[in-house]
């Protein structure tokens, strides 16, 4: 199975012609309810983390650059995954942290930008009990349509208005470069317009960081380049054990952990984006790293374990109680 650009943008529901519109507010406001809001709270030192589900998107498994039919069967046989007509089910996860009182919120969905069972976000953080004026931060992990997209209310003024809005300024530049957006076909341009439609009502109260450092007070900056120039992790300092949220370090669950090398197109750098997923993969099963991530199965708490040549991921029990 052959699948261009183009296919798979369909499959994920941004076909070219709707990416080529100007802005995406009107989108948002068309599109129907999102999924039913679906939240997993877990408590590590001082911080509570709650994992807020967007809703799922269904990618096949032959869209992962490096795809191997024969391969791929070996890796899902004897699991409970299976790859139904539309793909894999590939969960869209944020992150909602409280610390003494105050609440930050790593990514935040798509809202209605996508297909129509995406979007629940908001509605988990309304099951949360937040509401989102009471977000003082968000941090993008990078931005793309699945991350950045929920940035904006259905009218295209800042879904959270009280927030600061922390990126890298790689990933920022990036964005907002006319010269790269022009040299990119027309259907990725769209990616471009929505990026910059998603963090304009931002922009005067945006933070850009470059490297590793604190971006706030119990939160670290990881770069992880590859997937895009500014992608980004956050180390949290919980007070008791650290937890890195990596992004999009990981898109697959099924395949990647088993199959590291394998990427997916919307990876600027693939090459990179590999080396990054090895390195992070050896250093979090050396370290025993706590870690999370936008697409790992909801909620996507574990650590890496390393499987032969390959690696695993040990998902946490849910914590029930809370």
């Amino acid at each position: 199975m052959t699948l261009s650009r183009r296919t798979l943008l369909k499959t994920l529901g941004l076909g070219a012609a709707s990416l080529s519109l100007p802005g995406f507010g009107r989108l948002a406001q068309a599109a129907p309810a999102g999924p039913a809001p679906v939240l997993h709270q877990i408590r590590l030192g001082e911080m509570t983390i709650t994992a807020l589900l967007d809703g799922h998107l269904a990618v096949p498994a032959a869209a992962f650059t490096g795809y191997d039919a024969a391969r791929a069967e070996e890796t899902l046989s004897g699991s409970f995954y299976s790859e139904g007509p539309q793909g894999l089910e590939i969960p869209v996860n944020g992150y909602l942290v409280e610390r003494g009182g105050q609440y930050t919120l790593v990514d935040t969905g798509t809202a209605q930008l996508m297909r129509p069972d995406l979007g629940g976000l908001m509605a988990a953080l309304s099951a949360a009990g937040v509401a989102p004026a009471q977000i003082s931060t968000v941090l993008l992990t990078h931005m793309h349509p699945d991350h950045a997209g929920g940035l904006l209310a259905a009218d295209g003024s800042a879904a959270f208005p009280n927030a600061e809005l922390v990126v890298a300024e790689a990933e920022w530049a990036f964005w907002h470069d006319d010269a790269i957006m022009a040299s990119v076909d027309e259907g990725s341009r769209g990616f471009f317009q929505m990026a910059r439609n998603a963090v304009a009502p931002y922009a005067q109260r945006r933070k850009v960081f470059a490297g590793e450092g604190e971006v706030l007070p119990g939160f670290d900056a990881m770069p992880l380049p590859g997937h895009t120039p500014g992608h980004s992790g956050f180390v949290l300092d919980t007070g008791a054990t650290p937890l890195l949220i990596w992004g999009d370090v990981v898109h697959s669950t099924a395949l990647q952990f088993a199959n590291p090398g394998w990427t997916i197109p919307f990876d600027v750098d693939q090459p990179l984006a590999a080396e990054t997923r090895k390195a992070m993969f050896d250093r979090a099963a050396a370290d025993q790293l706590l870690v999370t991530g936008m697409h790992l199965d909801f909620p996507g708490l574990g650590r890496v374990e390393r499987d032969g040549a390959a690696y695993a991921f040990d998902q946490a029990p849910w914590q029930f109680g809370l």
